[in-house]
């Protein structure tokens, strides 16, 4: 091939071919049955699945339009706001914690729950008139985050931790136990969830049971798990990564 033919045979662009002329390719992806549809979710098709207990997976009102006819947001005087004198207390030592107050908000929102068992609208105007902050932005926080509920759902809280390395060691039938065995039981004031990676991996399944991290567990511990919980006992003494006589099953601490 001469040179003047080697340059003409590189500048060639294959012309392109109308898309009703093209041959049809099989498709060996996913079938339609199984294809997710196209496009946006309809209303009905969002937040109605239970990845994590029986939450939905979105806040309720997120489809509402604002109301542009309230008047403006207020901050709550404190002095006209009843709030507990340890709420006050503990929100004032939080906010002295952060060089900008509104770091504090979560914490502050936790202990207000701690109170009430829900960050109730009563409790979210006590925490923003200590706070100086509307009730408005305070909402906005908890209905973001897991953990800070803004309906009644137990002043206890079992997280099952569902996640990678839990599910991986049957984390699901601790989970499934444990709420039977709450349910056969009659447990009141009491949230029992799946909860995503809770940072303990290598004690896996692991759950917290108020705040405490306990594993790894077995399906067989639901019964001594609920039954403390109910007696106001502390869920398997020895096995809480704050026990100070806790070994991983292997040997060590986590």
């Amino acid at each position: 091939m001469s040179d003047s033919e080697e340059r003409q045979d590189a500048d060639h662009v294959p012309e392109e071919r109308p898309l009703s002329e093209q041959p049809e390719v099989e498709d060996r992806g996913v079938t339609d049955i199984e294809r997710a549809p196209e496009g946006p979710p309809l209303p009905d098709q969002i937040g109605t699945e239970a990845a994590m207990g029986s939450r939905p997976l979105t806040a309720p009102g997120w489809d509402r339009p604002a109301d542009l006819e309230k008047d403006p947001a207020v901050i709550p005087d404190l002095a006209e706001t009843p709030v507990p004198d340890e709420l006050r207390a503990e929100i004032e030592r939080l906010m002295s914690l952060y060089p900008d107050r509104r770091s504090a908000v979560i914490p502050a929102l936790h202990a207000a729950q701690a109170v009430h068992g829900w960050c109730s609208p009563e409790a979210i105007a006590q925490v923003a008139a200590v706070m100086r902050v509307t009730p408005a932005y305070l909402s906005s926080v908890a209905s973001f985050y897991d953990m800070l509920n803004e309906e009644p759902v137990g002043r206890r809280h079992v997280y099952v931790c569902t996640s990678v390395a839990c599910h991986l060691v049957n984390a699901k039938r601790v989970y499934e136990a444990i709420a039977e065995a709450a349910e056969d039981a009659d447990l009141e004031d009491t949230e029992v969830r799946q909860s995503e990676c809770l940072g303990a991996c290598d004690m896996a399944p692991m759950a917290s049971i108020d705040g405490r991290f306990v594993g790894p567990l077995d399906p067989s511990d639901a019964p001594e798990i609920v039954a403390s919980i109910k007696e106001g006992r502390t869920a398997l003494p020895g096995r809480g990564l704050e026990d100070s006589d806790y070994r991983l099953p292997w040997g060590g601490r986590a």
